[in-house]
C-alpha cells in the first residue's frame, strides 16, 4: 500500500501492539489496513456515518489482502458495542463533533479505553469538554501536514473532572521543546491576539475579551518560561 500520511503514521504509532481498534470516520480504509498489515492491532473496526467511504475500504481491504477488519455503518461509537474495542480512533473532524460523539457514547466513560484524537478546528473545544468531564490528556503530539498544524491527543477516563486557566484549552499538553511544538502555540497566540483586539475597545463584549486575554498572557508565559 502506498505510505500513509504523516497525520495518520503520527495516529499509527500511539496504538498499544495488541490493541482492539475502532477508527470512526474510517475514509478510504488505509489506517485500518495500515494497522493490520503491521500487526499492530489484533481486529479493527472501521466505520464510517455514509456507504461510499467504506466502499471505498472495502475495495482496498480486498485489493491489499487485509484481514480482521470489520466495516460498519454507524453514526459515532452508536454502532459500537464496549466489549468489542479498547482502543478509539476519532481523527479528521472538527472539536466539536468530535466531543459529541465521545458525548454520546455510553460506554466513552471507561478506564479500560484509550481515545486517539485529531481535530481539525476547534481543538480547544474539545479539550475543554474533555477535562471538565473527568478525561485526562495523556499527551498530545503535533503534525505538521499540508501546511497545517494539528495536534494528535491520547486520552484517558480518570472520572476527574478538572477546570485549567483557559489558556491551556487553547495549547492543552503541547510544549514548547519542539519546533513544530513552538509553531503550534504561537499559532494559537496569535489567534487569541487578533480575537483580543477586536474587542477592546466594544464595551458590551469586555467579558470575552478578557477571556481572550487571560488566555493570551497564559500562552506568553509558557513561551518565556
Amino acid at each position: 500500500m502506498k505510505p500513509l500520511s504523516q497525520r495518520l503514521e503520527t495516529i499509527a504509532t500511539l496504538v498499544p501492539i495488541g490493541a482492539r481498534v475502532c477508527d470512526i470516520g474510517c475514509d478510504h480504509g488505509y489506517l485500518a489496513i495500515y494497522l493490520r498489515l503491521k500487526g499492530i492491532a489484533k481486529t479493527v473496526i472501521a466505520a464510517d456515518l455514509n456507504e461510499l467511504p467504506l466502499e471505498r475500504a472495502r475495495k482496498n481491504i480486498e485489493k491489499l489482502n487485509a484481514d480482521n477488519i470489520d466495516l460498519r455503518l454507524c453514526d459515532g461509537l452508536a454502532g459500537i458495542e464496549k466489549d468489542e474495542v479498547d482502543t478509539v480512533i476519532i481523527a479528521g473532524m472538527g472539536g466539536n463533533v468530535i466531543a459529541g460523539i465521545v458525548e454520546r457514547c455510553d460506554f466513552a466513560k471507561s478506564d479500560a479505553l484509550t481515545f486517539i484524537l485529531q481535530p481539525t478546528t476547534s481543538a480547544e473545544v474539545l479539550r475543554e469538554f474533555l477535562c471538565k468531564n473527568g478525561f485526562d490528556i495523556v499527551s498530545e503530539t503535533v503534525v505538521y501536514e499540508n501546511d497545517k498544524l494539528y495536534s494528535v491527543m491520547v486520552v484517558k477516563f480518570k472520572n476527574q473532572a478538572k477546570a485549567y486557566p483557559n489558556g491551556f484549552y487553547y495549547i492543552g499538553k503541547i510544549a514548547p521543546n519542539t519546533e513544530d511544538g513552538v509553531k503550534y502555540i504561537k499559532k494559537q497566540q496569535k489567534r487569541l491576539f487578533e480575537a483580543s483586539k477586536a474587542l477592546e475597545n466594544i464595551k458590551e463584549k469586555q467579558a470575552e475579551y478578557s477571556s481572550f486575554k487571560s488566555a493570551y498572557d497564559y500562552i506568553a508565559k509558557i513561551l518565556t518560561e
